[in-house]
């Protein structure tokens, strides 16, 4: 067995590169980045990100993330989306909301945000 690493990137003239499809594709549209967002005051949202101001967020067509299943922390889910979406509670999707005291936000891959926008509505 080798302990050589593959090589993830290389730099040349003080320029980074990595191999062509190696990067995940980042999902948006209409030039909106789909994110999600973690606020001090009403929990995680994920979105398509309208604008930002400080710590002031506005989401178009924006799902609230109470519970989710099948990743470790919100850069898994933002990254692969919930293994276990039967198990998720996201709840129905709002066309735009405005969350305040925002201290993280985070892109998703386009298979995350399928996976995300996928999760059927939880409701009482």
């Amino acid at each position: 067995m080798s302990n050589k690493a593959s090589i993830k990137e290389i730099v040349i003239d003080g320029e980074t590169y990595v191999p062509k499809g190696s990067q995940p594709e980042m999902a948006s549209s209409d030039g909106m980045k789909f994110v999600i967002i973690r606020s001090l005051y009403s929990g995680v949202h994920a979105g398509y990100l309208l604008s930002r101001d400080g710590s002031e967020v506005k989401l178009a067509d924006s799902i609230r993330i109470w519970y989710w299943s099948g990743a470790a922390t919100l850069s898994q889910l933002a990254m692969d989306g919930p293994a276990n979406p039967i198990r998720c509670k996201f709840a129905m999707s709002l066309p735009e909301i405005t969350v305040l005291g925002v201290c993280e936000v985070i892109p998703c891959t386009e298979k995350a945000k399928i996976a995300i926008e996928g999760v059927t509505a939880w409701k009482v």
